[in-house]
Protein backbone atom coordinates (compact mmCIF):
# COMPACT_ATOMS: atom_id res chain seq x y z
CA UNK A 1 0.00 0.00 0.00
CA UNK A 2 2.73 2.31 0.73
CA UNK A 3 3.99 1.87 -3.18
CA UNK A 4 1.05 2.52 -4.08
CA UNK A 5 0.44 5.68 -2.33
CA UNK A 6 3.53 7.18 -3.80
CA UNK A 7 3.49 6.33 -7.13
CA UNK A 8 0.12 8.22 -6.96
CA UNK A 9 2.15 11.46 -6.01
CA UNK A 10 2.81 11.85 -9.88
CA UNK A 11 -0.54 12.46 -10.24
CA UNK A 12 -0.27 15.63 -7.98
CA UNK A 13 -0.70 18.39 -10.44
CA UNK A 14 -0.20 21.05 -8.00
CA UNK A 15 3.13 19.43 -7.04
CA UNK A 16 6.04 21.73 -8.61
CA UNK A 17 8.29 19.37 -8.76
CA UNK A 18 6.37 16.96 -11.21
CA UNK A 19 5.79 18.03 -14.82
CA UNK A 20 4.40 14.86 -16.18
CA UNK A 21 0.87 15.16 -18.28
CA UNK A 22 -1.14 11.95 -17.82
CA UNK A 23 -3.94 10.94 -19.50
CA UNK A 24 -6.94 11.33 -17.86
CA UNK A 25 -8.21 7.24 -18.71
CA UNK A 26 -4.54 6.15 -17.48
CA UNK A 27 -5.33 7.97 -14.07
CA UNK A 28 -8.67 6.43 -13.56
CA UNK A 29 -7.41 3.07 -15.14
CA UNK A 30 -4.97 3.21 -11.80
CA UNK A 31 -7.46 4.26 -9.56
CA UNK A 32 -10.11 1.10 -10.50
CA UNK A 33 -6.71 -0.93 -9.93
CA UNK A 34 -5.86 0.51 -7.12
CA UNK A 35 -9.24 -0.34 -5.39
CA UNK A 36 -8.22 -3.98 -6.14
CA UNK A 37 -5.47 -3.90 -3.62
CA UNK A 38 -7.34 -2.03 -0.89
CA UNK A 39 -8.70 -3.46 2.22
CA UNK A 40 -12.60 -3.65 1.36
CA UNK A 41 -14.81 -3.18 4.06
CA UNK A 42 -16.82 -6.37 4.26
CA UNK A 43 -19.36 -7.63 6.53
CA UNK A 44 -18.13 -9.91 8.70
CA UNK A 45 -18.02 -13.82 8.91
CA UNK A 46 -19.49 -15.42 11.62
CA UNK A 47 -17.13 -18.57 12.18
CA UNK A 48 -20.02 -19.98 13.80
CA UNK A 49 -22.26 -19.88 10.62
CA UNK A 50 -22.26 -20.98 7.21
CA UNK A 51 -19.28 -19.18 5.02
CA UNK A 52 -20.99 -19.19 1.61
CA UNK A 53 -24.15 -17.48 2.74
CA UNK A 54 -22.81 -15.24 4.14
CA UNK A 55 -20.62 -14.01 1.39
CA UNK A 56 -23.29 -13.75 -1.23
CA UNK A 57 -25.59 -11.58 0.86
CA UNK A 58 -22.27 -9.33 1.49
CA UNK A 59 -22.51 -5.90 0.24
CA UNK A 60 -20.29 -6.08 -3.01
CA UNK A 61 -20.82 -9.48 -3.59
CA UNK A 62 -23.94 -9.24 -5.92
CA UNK A 63 -21.96 -10.43 -8.98
CA UNK A 64 -20.94 -13.84 -7.35
CA UNK A 65 -23.38 -16.93 -7.48
CA UNK A 66 -23.40 -19.77 -4.54
CA UNK A 67 -21.25 -22.67 -5.67
CA UNK A 68 -22.08 -25.99 -5.19
CA UNK A 69 -20.70 -27.91 -1.66
CA UNK A 70 -20.04 -31.01 -4.23
CA UNK A 71 -17.81 -28.79 -6.24
CA UNK A 72 -16.00 -27.20 -3.65
CA UNK A 73 -15.24 -30.77 -1.75
CA UNK A 74 -13.83 -32.47 -4.93
CA UNK A 75 -9.93 -31.55 -4.57
CA UNK A 76 -9.72 -32.00 -8.57
CA UNK A 77 -11.43 -28.45 -8.78
CA UNK A 78 -9.04 -26.97 -6.77
CA UNK A 79 -5.85 -28.19 -8.16
CA UNK A 80 -2.93 -25.26 -7.55
CA UNK A 81 -4.79 -23.37 -5.91
CA UNK A 82 -2.93 -24.32 -2.47
CA UNK A 83 0.01 -22.45 -3.89
CA UNK A 84 -1.98 -18.89 -4.20
CA UNK A 85 -3.83 -19.13 -1.04
CA UNK A 86 -2.30 -18.28 2.12
CA UNK A 87 -3.56 -20.56 4.84
CA UNK A 88 -5.46 -22.56 2.06
CA UNK A 89 -6.97 -25.30 4.33
CA UNK A 90 -8.05 -23.33 6.60
CA UNK A 91 -9.52 -21.36 4.53
CA UNK A 92 -10.82 -23.98 2.71
CA UNK A 93 -12.23 -25.63 5.76
CA UNK A 94 -13.96 -21.93 6.49
CA UNK A 95 -15.69 -22.34 3.03
CA UNK A 96 -16.71 -25.55 3.44
CA UNK A 97 -18.02 -25.51 7.29
CA UNK A 98 -15.80 -27.56 9.36
CA UNK A 99 -13.72 -25.00 10.34
CA UNK A 100 -12.93 -25.40 14.20
CA UNK A 101 -9.27 -23.99 14.92
CA UNK A 102 -9.34 -21.89 18.10
CA UNK A 103 -7.92 -18.92 16.80
CA UNK A 104 -6.72 -15.30 17.46
CA UNK A 105 -9.02 -12.13 16.00
CA UNK A 106 -5.65 -11.61 14.17
CA UNK A 107 -5.23 -14.85 12.77
CA UNK A 108 -8.91 -15.13 12.17
CA UNK A 109 -9.30 -11.85 10.07
CA UNK A 110 -6.46 -13.56 7.57
CA UNK A 111 -8.28 -16.63 7.61
CA UNK A 112 -11.50 -15.23 6.42
CA UNK A 113 -9.51 -13.01 3.95
CA UNK A 114 -7.63 -16.31 2.29
CA UNK A 115 -11.33 -17.48 2.27
CA UNK A 116 -12.43 -14.96 0.38
CA UNK A 117 -9.70 -14.73 -2.20
CA UNK A 118 -9.91 -18.56 -2.25
CA UNK A 119 -13.69 -18.56 -3.03
CA UNK A 120 -13.28 -15.82 -6.13
CA UNK A 121 -10.46 -17.99 -7.05
CA UNK A 122 -12.45 -21.07 -7.36
CA UNK A 123 -15.54 -19.50 -8.85
CA UNK A 124 -13.92 -18.18 -11.88
CA UNK A 125 -13.60 -22.26 -12.32
CA UNK A 126 -17.30 -23.17 -11.25
CA UNK A 127 -18.92 -20.44 -13.47
CA UNK A 128 -17.85 -21.85 -16.67
CA UNK A 129 -19.35 -25.56 -15.91
CA UNK A 130 -23.22 -26.54 -16.37
CA UNK A 131 -24.25 -25.50 -13.23
CA UNK A 132 -22.16 -22.79 -12.95
CA UNK A 133 -23.48 -20.63 -16.19
CA UNK A 134 -26.95 -21.92 -15.77
CA UNK A 135 -26.80 -19.96 -11.93
CA UNK A 136 -24.85 -16.75 -13.69
CA UNK A 137 -27.90 -17.16 -16.39
CA UNK A 138 -30.56 -16.29 -14.12
CA UNK A 139 -28.43 -13.40 -12.41
CA UNK A 140 -28.27 -12.12 -16.66
CA UNK A 141 -31.83 -12.19 -17.44
CA UNK A 142 -32.37 -10.52 -14.24
CA UNK A 143 -30.29 -7.92 -14.76
CA UNK A 144 -28.16 -8.53 -11.70
CA UNK A 145 -24.93 -6.96 -13.43
CA UNK A 146 -26.87 -3.48 -14.22
CA UNK A 147 -27.30 -2.13 -17.35
CA UNK A 148 -25.01 -0.93 -20.59
CA UNK A 149 -24.69 3.13 -20.10
CA UNK A 150 -24.81 3.25 -23.98
CA UNK A 151 -28.38 4.78 -24.97
CA UNK A 152 -28.64 3.33 -28.31
CA UNK A 153 -28.24 -0.21 -26.37
CA UNK A 154 -31.31 0.36 -25.12
CA UNK A 155 -30.18 -0.84 -21.24
CA UNK A 156 -29.37 -4.40 -22.35
CA UNK A 157 -27.88 -6.66 -19.42
CA UNK A 158 -24.27 -6.67 -18.93
CA UNK A 159 -21.98 -9.73 -17.92
CA UNK A 160 -19.05 -9.58 -15.32
CA UNK A 161 -15.75 -10.19 -17.12
CA UNK A 162 -12.07 -10.13 -16.42
CA UNK A 163 -9.17 -8.87 -18.30
CA UNK A 164 -6.91 -10.74 -16.77
CA UNK A 165 -6.89 -14.51 -15.35
CA UNK A 166 -4.35 -13.89 -13.23
CA UNK A 167 -5.05 -12.23 -9.43
CA UNK A 168 -4.05 -8.48 -8.68
CA UNK A 169 -3.64 -7.79 -12.09
CA UNK A 170 -6.90 -6.00 -13.31
CA UNK A 171 -10.04 -5.38 -11.99
CA UNK A 172 -13.37 -6.87 -12.84
CA UNK A 173 -15.36 -4.95 -15.90
CA UNK A 174 -18.88 -5.43 -17.65
CA UNK A 175 -19.42 -6.59 -21.03
CA UNK A 176 -22.44 -6.04 -23.10
CA UNK A 177 -23.12 -8.00 -26.24
CA UNK A 178 -24.89 -5.53 -27.86
CA UNK A 179 -22.25 -2.92 -28.97
CA UNK A 180 -19.30 -5.25 -27.81
CA UNK A 181 -18.12 -3.23 -25.77
CA UNK A 182 -17.07 -3.13 -22.20
CA UNK A 183 -17.76 -0.33 -19.35
CA UNK A 184 -16.27 0.04 -15.49
CA UNK A 185 -19.05 -0.57 -12.77
CA UNK A 186 -20.90 2.04 -11.27
CA UNK A 187 -20.54 1.08 -7.82
CA UNK A 188 -17.41 1.28 -5.60
CA UNK A 189 -17.42 -1.82 -4.18
CA UNK A 190 -18.19 -3.96 -7.34
CA UNK A 191 -15.15 -1.65 -9.22
CA UNK A 192 -12.67 -3.06 -6.14
CA UNK A 193 -13.88 -6.95 -7.05
CA UNK A 194 -10.23 -8.44 -8.61
CA UNK A 195 -10.95 -9.27 -12.22
CA UNK A 196 -9.89 -13.08 -12.14
CA UNK A 197 -12.74 -13.95 -9.74
CA UNK A 198 -14.36 -14.35 -12.99
CA UNK A 199 -11.92 -14.86 -15.78
CA UNK A 200 -11.68 -13.76 -19.34
CA UNK A 201 -13.66 -16.45 -20.75
CA UNK A 202 -16.71 -16.58 -19.27
CA UNK A 203 -18.78 -14.27 -21.12
CA UNK A 204 -17.96 -15.84 -24.65
CA UNK A 205 -18.29 -19.18 -23.14
CA UNK A 206 -22.22 -18.23 -22.14
CA UNK A 207 -23.34 -17.48 -25.87
CA UNK A 208 -21.57 -20.71 -27.28
CA UNK A 209 -23.53 -22.35 -24.59
CA UNK A 210 -26.51 -20.26 -25.56
CA UNK A 211 -26.36 -19.14 -28.96
CA UNK A 212 -30.20 -17.68 -28.65
CA UNK A 213 -29.45 -15.23 -26.13
CA UNK A 214 -26.62 -13.39 -28.66
CA UNK A 215 -28.42 -9.99 -29.68
CA UNK A 216 -28.46 -8.55 -32.73
CA UNK A 217 -25.56 -6.85 -32.87
CA UNK A 218 -26.21 -2.32 -32.52
CA UNK A 219 -26.05 -0.71 -36.02
CA UNK A 220 -27.40 2.46 -35.20
CA UNK A 221 -24.87 5.07 -34.21
CA UNK A 222 -24.89 8.19 -33.16
CA UNK A 223 -24.86 11.31 -35.99
CA UNK A 224 -24.01 14.60 -35.54
CA UNK A 225 -26.40 17.51 -36.57
CA UNK A 226 -26.46 21.38 -36.38
CA UNK A 227 -30.27 22.30 -36.69
CA UNK A 228 -31.35 19.32 -38.06
CA UNK A 229 -28.46 18.99 -40.67
CA UNK A 230 -26.12 15.96 -40.36
CA UNK A 231 -21.87 17.24 -40.23
CA UNK A 232 -20.91 16.64 -43.60
CA UNK A 233 -17.82 13.86 -42.99
CA UNK A 234 -15.41 15.48 -45.12
CA UNK A 235 -15.60 18.14 -42.27
CA UNK A 236 -14.31 15.71 -39.54
CA UNK A 237 -11.46 14.03 -42.52
CA UNK A 238 -10.31 17.91 -43.40
CA UNK A 239 -9.99 18.66 -39.38
CA UNK A 240 -8.13 14.87 -38.96
CA UNK A 241 -5.97 15.66 -41.64
CA UNK A 242 -5.06 18.82 -40.80
CA UNK A 243 -4.29 17.79 -36.54
CA UNK A 244 -1.89 15.11 -38.67
CA UNK A 245 -0.24 17.58 -40.37
CA UNK A 246 0.47 19.98 -37.31
CA UNK A 247 1.66 17.04 -34.89
CA UNK A 248 4.02 15.78 -37.97
CA UNK A 249 5.09 19.73 -38.40
CA UNK A 250 6.06 19.24 -34.80
CA UNK A 251 7.95 15.72 -34.94
CA UNK A 252 9.98 17.61 -37.85
CA UNK A 253 10.76 20.86 -36.02
CA UNK A 254 11.85 18.62 -33.01
CA UNK A 255 14.80 17.76 -34.76
CA UNK A 256 15.54 20.81 -36.58
CA UNK A 257 14.14 19.68 -39.66
CA UNK A 258 12.34 21.60 -42.74
CA UNK A 259 8.61 20.20 -43.00
CA UNK A 260 8.04 21.63 -46.49
CA UNK A 261 4.23 21.64 -46.21
CA UNK A 262 2.64 24.65 -48.08
CA UNK A 263 0.66 26.96 -45.60
CA UNK A 264 -3.01 27.73 -46.49
CA UNK A 265 -2.12 31.26 -45.34
CA UNK A 266 0.51 31.97 -48.52
CA UNK A 267 -0.88 34.22 -51.31
CA UNK A 268 -1.88 31.74 -54.27
CA UNK A 269 -0.62 34.40 -56.40
CA UNK A 270 2.42 33.05 -55.48
CA UNK A 271 1.97 30.23 -57.77
CA UNK A 272 1.59 32.47 -60.50
CA UNK A 273 4.75 34.64 -60.08
CA UNK A 274 7.04 31.20 -60.20
CA UNK A 275 5.58 30.25 -63.43
CA UNK A 276 6.62 33.98 -64.70
CA UNK A 277 10.02 33.50 -63.42
CA UNK A 278 10.41 30.23 -65.09
CA UNK A 279 9.28 31.67 -68.20
CA UNK A 280 11.69 34.24 -67.72
CA UNK A 281 14.32 31.81 -67.57
CA UNK A 282 13.18 29.52 -70.43
CA UNK A 283 12.71 32.73 -72.73
CA UNK A 284 17.03 33.54 -73.21
CA UNK A 285 17.48 29.88 -73.59
CA UNK A 286 15.54 29.99 -76.49
CA UNK A 287 16.80 32.84 -77.83
CA UNK A 288 20.35 31.18 -77.39
CA UNK A 289 19.39 28.51 -79.43
CA UNK A 290 18.06 30.40 -82.20
CA UNK A 291 21.39 33.12 -82.58
CA UNK A 292 23.75 30.18 -82.41
CA UNK A 293 22.63 29.43 -85.51
CA UNK A 294 21.39 25.71 -84.56
CA UNK A 295 18.40 25.79 -86.89
CA UNK A 296 17.74 22.01 -86.69
CA UNK A 297 15.95 20.51 -83.73
CA UNK A 298 17.22 17.46 -84.07
CA UNK A 299 20.81 17.83 -83.40
CA UNK A 300 18.84 18.60 -79.84
CA UNK A 301 18.13 14.84 -79.54
CA UNK A 302 21.19 13.70 -80.74
CA UNK A 303 20.06 13.16 -84.51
Amino acid sequence: MGSLRGSSSIFNVDSPQQDINVPPHVVQSLHYLSLAFRPREDDKIDFRRSFTPQFISSRGNEYFCEIDEEYLTDRFNLTGLNTEVQYYQYALDLITDVFDLDADDELREQIEKSARHLYGLVHARYIVTTRGLAKMLDKYKKGDFGKCPRVLCDQHPLLPMGQSDLANQKTVKLYCAKCEDIYNPKSSRHASIDGAYFGTSFHNILFQVYPALVPEKSIRRYEPRIYGFKVHACAALARWQDAQREEMKARLHAVNMDPGFIEDSEDENDEFDDDDEVDDKLEPAKGTLAAGGTNSARMDVGI
